[in-house]
């Protein structure tokens, strides 16, 4: 059975779900999206991944295992998201050391934090995409179509926000100063709001 490489397209806050992300996989060559629904730590980990501006203070999990991978000399070469049961995907993770490769059954959630760090591909069987595939239409928003998600935000790159203060009315120095802020306590959902608010008057 072929592989279908995936992206990420971003990560949403879903309102139907408390404490819950969507996080949103399309294929590469085609119109279908992946709504997987994960946990806020490992959401916060792969927007932090993805966000290159933000580095916190200190290495997160994931960051760990990427240093503790390097020291060895383990690579991670692709992530498989190669099950669905009941709701619930499971992946392999493809690692390879001196030439021997392993494949460790992982969360996907997790495969996926790793993924981004190690600029891994990601994969998916055809037959995962017709069970939990729907289509995207791009118009001049992104929107997901006959998903469970719909209503939910959905920012590419990075999690929503929709209850910090509007920043619009700052100074791009108490903006750069709220940010370094935002990242030495931590609170990366806030420093990624002020980073599109940056980004948008750069």
């Amino acid at each position: 059975m072929s592989l279908i490489e995936l992206t990420i397209k971003g990560i949403s806050y879903s309102q139907t779900q408390s404490g819950a992300y969507a996080l949103v996989l399309s294929e590469i060559e085609g119109k279908r999206t992946l709504p997987i629904i994960i946990g806020a730590f490992e959401a916060q980990s792969i927007a932090i991944a993805l966000e290159k501006e933000i580095r916190p203070p200190r290495p997160l999990t994931h960051d760990l295992f990427k240093t503790f991978a390097d020291r060895y000399f383990i690579n991670v070469k692709q992530i498989i998201i190669h099950k669905l049961v009941d709701g619930v995907f499971f992946s392999s993770l493809v690692s390879e050391k001196d030439g021997v490769e392993e494949i460790i059954d992982t969360r996907t959630s997790d495969a996926i934090a790793l993924a981004v760090r190690f600029n891994a591909p990601i994969f998916t069987y055809e037959n995962i995409l017709d069970k939990a595939g729907v289509y995207l239409k791009i118009e001049e928003e992104i929107s997901l179509e006959d998903s469970d998600l719909e209503g939910d935000e959905l920012v590419a790159g990075g999690v929503s926000e929709t209850s910090e203060e509007s920043q619009s009315h700052k100074s791009l120095k108490e903006l750069y100063k709220e940010l370094n802020a935002a990242v030495a306590d931590e609170n990366y959902e806030l420093a990624a709001k002020i980073r599109d608010e940056i980004s948008k008057r750069s």
